[in-house]
């Protein structure tokens, strides 16, 4: 398939910039696909869309304050994403501007001694660098990450990140920590809400997928076939897929995180194995799912994986008509914006 296949325009004034001010008022739109049916509800709606022995599948992934401010010696003014730990204090990740920060370069993150030190050139291909962090203060580098870090916010929020930020770019379920985004599709659950689905007899369980840059990057491949995925690490636990393999109802992953933990640790029969390691797998049209006959999600970027996961899920023909609806009805787009509720196609 071509990548403009997965293209769309958006006026930007339909980039959520802000959470609403309760979670679960967010809109939700309800696709059934077989039927070409679309229903336009609220969120806090949605246990009428789940039934008595469903099962809700939940990433409790935790987003860290992966950005970090410095300067160098210089004045110069460093920007650092970290994306992965590979070492102890040793991490893959992003810098801006690249280029000025060569090799042996050090930005001070404050006057305490807590610094970031590229330990290799730019790499053009994919961009990624190793940094070192150095920390001469009694505080552990991590304690450091913590106090000095912003959240990772996504390009398309313009604005700089605020304390309201931290609670708000993090589902209410959020344990693990290791995320550089949001399992967005999560945001809009409150604990009345999850509550209620669990009195309803709808059973909770948690994956965990620590979702990646990677994931959001968008595709540049002509054919989307030979664009590659980042890994990411996930995890699903022994109780965790006994629950899922034994359920009497309906697998509902909430999210494209979720999905692919389930997708990746399913064997040919769909049965869901417990595992630990690294998934980059890549779900577009054509793709046969074996795990979730519903997803929850948002709405996603132009020429992103996760809208060519959804068109998989969905018909692309089908989820590009839904954005154009949305749009027309002013939904709100991206990581603080609306969600949709989909029943899997086929």
């Amino acid at each position: 398939m071509q990548l403009n296949d997965f293209f769309y325009e958006l006026p930007p004034s339909l980039i959520a910039q802000e959470p609403l001010a309760e979670r679960d008022r967010s809109r939700l739109m309800v696709l059934r696909p077989p039927k070409r049916d679309i229903q336009h509800r609220s969120f806090y709606e949605i246990p009428e869309f789940l039934n008595a022995g469903d099962i809700l599948v939940l990433n409790n992934t935790k987003v860290f304050p992966a950005r970090l401010l410095g300067r160098k010696s210089t004045g110069g003014k460093v920007e650092v994403l970290l994306l992965r730990n590979i070492g102890e204090n040793d991490w893959e990740a992003l810098i801006h501007p690249s280029g000025k920060f060569k090799k042996g370069s050090v930005a001070s993150i404050d006057q305490n001694g807590f610094s970031v030190e590229a330990l290799d050139s730019f790499a053009a291909e994919s961009g990624h660098r190793t940094v070192r962090l150095h920390n001469h203060g009694e505080k552990s580098v991590q304690e450091k990450i913590n106090e000095h870090g912003h959240m990772p916010l996504p390009p398309y929020i313009k604005r700089p990140d605020t304390k309201e930020d931290i609670a708000r770019y993090q589902t209410v379920f959020a344990e693990k920590a290791g995320a550089v985004a949001a399992p967005t599709a999560g945001l809009h659950f409150t604990p009345v809400l999850l509550s209620a689905l669990q009195k309803k007899g709808i059973e909770i369980v948690y994956v965990t997928l620590h979702v990646g840059y990677g994931t959001f990057k968008p595709v540049t491949a002509e054919r989307i076939e030979e664009h590659r995925m980042h890994a990411e690490s996930f995890s699903i636990t022994k109780e965790t897929a006994e629950k899922i393999n034994r359920r009497s109802g309906r697998i509902i992953a909430c999210g494209t995180t979720a999905l692919r933990a389930l997708e990746a640790a399913a064997d040919a029969s769909g049965k869901i194995q417990f595992v630990s390691g690294e998934t980059n797998l890549f779900v577009y049209p054509g793709y046969k799912f074996k795990t979730a006959d519903a997803l929850i999600t948002n709405f996603h970027l132009p020429h992103s994986t996760l809208l060519m996961l959804v068109s998989a899920f969905a018909g692309r023909e089908f989820i590009m008509s839904a954005y154009e609806e949305a749009k027309r009805r002013s939904y709100r787009f991206y990581s603080y914006g609306d969600a949709m509720l989909v029943e899997r196609a086929t």
